[in-house]
């Protein structure tokens, strides 16, 4: 006697991500666009939309957004202007119209504004990285994060935001990962004095410390602000 087979159809969802991956390995979104103030070329969010939406709708496929958390520093310019610093948290849902099957993918987001605007350039960053990641983006307004480079007055050393985009910073990934390492312990610690002292340290090498605190959670980053402050009362 015969036993019965039963096949399962693995999730919708992943035949219409890698539909979409297939028609974009083909077209690739060039990096047109260009950084007002420092030059370099970067891939705006209208690009990422305008090649998506066609692909993403043939293929039956719904990014639905979710932010999970939400940061904002309020910092001031060389000129004395104020700009309000976003750090997001979103989860995108990769959701298949066909079984209604889903795959999260979660990426943060962070933008620098002088008005009201600068949520919806982190909600855009974040969209854009999501989905030159998820599908694999080959390189062939305003509104965009990549766009303008603010001119920040420097703060406490490792509070410092470097909003270069897609410009990397020339520091070993593994150096990056140690400081911030150190970083968590100091926080695990919850000593101030320690945080200060690890904060001197790293502020002598610019791009190390920006480099370490891109590695950082936001909450990670809000903690260790709060280990300074308290380390300023101290002393005072």
């Amino acid at each position: 006697m015969s036993e019965l087979t039963f096949e399962t159809k693995p999730p919708a969802v992943y035949a219409a991500i890698a539909a979409v991956t297939a028609k974009l390995a083909k077209e690739g979104i060039a990096k047109n666009k260009k950084n007002d103030q420092q030059g370099y070329k970067f891939r705006g969010i209208d690009d990422v939309y305008n090649a998506l939406s066609a692909h993403i709708a043939e293929a039956g496929l719904c990014i639905l957004p979710r932010v999970t958390s939400r940061e904002v520093t309020e910092r001031t310019t060389r000129n004395g202007g104020v700009l309000f610093y976003t750090v997001l948290d979103v989860e995108f849902d990769f959701v298949a119209a066909s079984d209604g099957s889903k795959h999260t993918v979660r990426v943060p987001g962070e933008a620098m504004d002088s008005g009201d605007k600068s949520t919806n350039k982190a909600m855009s960053a974040a969209y854009k990285y999501a989905c030159m990641q998820a599908f694999c983006i080959p390189t062939e307004g305003d509104n965009d994060p990549d766009k303008t480079t603010h001119d920040v007055a420097p703060s406490k050393g490792i509070g410092y935001h470097d909003p270069k985009g897609d410009v990397g910073l020339d520091v070993p990934l593994v150096e990056a990962t140690d400081a911030a390492a150190r970083v968590r312990n100091v926080l695990a610690a919850n000593n101030p004095t320690e945080a200060r002292s690890l904060n001197v340290e790293l502020n002598k090498n610019q791009d190390l410390y920006m480099a370490a605190w891109r590695l950082l959670h936001s909450k990670e980053r809000s903690t260790f602000k709060k280990l300074l402050d308290a380390a300023d009362e101290v002393t005072q």
